[in-house]
């Protein structure tokens, strides 16, 4: 998923404070490649690649953008993530492209950045905006290459329907979310639709549990793991992998994870198949076009904690967009990033992936269904997406297999965190 505050928690009244106003991956949603056009005024025509999430606010904010023609198709995240850096290095990739916050995989801004293959937009307006806790998303080196709408949470979309069958409610500590999912699958219903086989959903329960196994306990995480002197072996993460397998082994899982996709483990869940799945609210609008009816979803934080109090969540800035450093339309692609960065349509894009805004006004709107997640950013309860504050973009594809490979026997929990630890440490 991937930017971080590299040790410092991501708290939501600093935040707004920040970003002026009161009021959240990536490997984010794999999709079918779609192609589509937007015409406008003189500029020519800038090729723009983005993934699945991005689509419908790409077609809004383009379709009526009218300096420049637009072609635009939508990747998988895994060809996003192989094609398109082969095209940057090759010096063909598109004029705008997918870019995911921090660093921490190879379309991450940080690993892209630093190759030279983006263009600077640091004078840009915008950009002075960007909250400062968030400014490792955007910045390398004290430059800013990416631009990006706001922040989404990671929590459990579930169906309300299935949930009032079972007589249950959203929880509040972990043993309360066993209880809730031994309840519904008593009901003949899956607990929890996992779509393991399309790669980066297999992190998000792991990023969804380790706020509260390893932040809440230690803030300083981060920091002491780029010293050498923390570990995913001795922390938390051991944890957040035993309640991960204890997840399946209890049965609350479909058959078959690592055989269900995204897209099955979205209609799972829309049609009530299966009660909850746990994602990133930027995946809402999918779980909703499934869905029968918007209001019959809601989402909640996972409680990865024996006490609330002990609760935290995961938060970080959505995948972004960003300008190719050596295409030939280079100047008239960051005139549309510069167009972005306006108030009207950063709240155009975060309306439609249901994140909050990166900086707001009194026309800015939160979706309601993350209400449930303020206080922990209120409260200074929510961390980044753990990979963001990864050194290398080989430690997120060895998370994607040892998780695979775990729910599929395949390893043990020691040697999945040794694989992570050794990872980690390449140079």
């Amino acid at each position: 998923m991937t930017s971080t505050l590299r040790g410092t928690p991501l708290g939501r009244r600093g935040f707004l404070r920040l970003a002026g106003g009161a009021a959240a991956v990536t490997a984010l949603p794999a999709g079918l490649a779609a192609c589509g056009g937007s015409s406008g005024g003189a500029g020519g025509t800038l090729r723009l690649v983005g993934v699945a999430d991005q689509q419908k606010p790409l077609d809004l904010l383009t379709k009526d953008y009218t300096k420049a023609k637009f072609t635009t198709s939508y990747a998988p995240t895994d060809q996003v993530q192989t094609s398109v850096r082969t095209q940057l290095g090759a010096g063909s990739a598109p004029d705008l492209h997918v870019v995911y916050p921090g660093n921490g995989s190879a379309m991450s801004m940080a690993q892209i950045a630093q190759a030279g293959l983006l263009a600077d937009l640091s004078d840009q307006a915008w950009t002075k905006k960007i909250p400062e806790n968030f400014k490792p998303a955007f910045q390398h080196q004290g430059k800013t290459f990416m631009y990006s709408a706001g922040a989404s949470v990671i929590g459990a979309i579930y169906n309300k329907k299935v949930f009032q069958e079972a007589g249950v409610e959203p929880p509040k500590t972990w043993g309360e979310f066993l209880e809730v999912c031994d309840k519904i699958k008593k009901k003949g219903k899956v607990p929890i639709a996992l779509g393991a086989q399309t790669q980066w959903v297999t992190q998000l329960i792991t990023y969804a549990l380790v706020p509260s196994t390893v932040y809440a306990k230690n803030p300083q995480f981060d920091g002491q793991m780029q010293a050498g002197t923390a570990s995913f072996a001795q922390s938390g993460w051991a944890d957040a992998f035993t309640m991960y397998l204890d997840l399946q082994k209890r049965g609350f899982f479909n058959d078959n994870p690592n055989g269900t996709t995204f897209e099955q483990q979205t209609s799972m869940v829309a049609t009530g198949k299966a009660a909850m799945a746990i994602q990133v609210s930027a995946v809402l609008p999918d779980f909703r076009k499934a869905a029968a009816s918007p209001d019959d979803l809601g989402m909640f934080p996972v409680p990865g904690a024996e006490k609330e109090a002990d609760v935290w969540i995961p938060a970080g800035v959505v995948v972004g967009l960003g300008a190719s450093a050596r295409g030939k339309n280079r100047d008239a692609a960051k005139a549309f990033i510069d167009h972005l960065g306006q108030q009207q349509n950063v709240n155009r894009w975060a309306e439609a992936v249901a994140c909050v805004p990166l900086f707001r006004d009194g026309t800015s709107k939160i979706d309601p269904v993350l209400n449930d997640f303020l206080p922990y950013m209120e409260g200074n309860k929510a961390v980044p997406f753990m990979d963001q504050a990864w050194p290398n973009a080989e430690i997120q594809p060895a998370h994607f297999a040892v998780v695979q490979e775990l729910l599929g026997g395949k390893t043990t929990i020691p040697q999945a965190l040794a694989k992570l630890d050794e990872t980690y440490r390449k140079k």
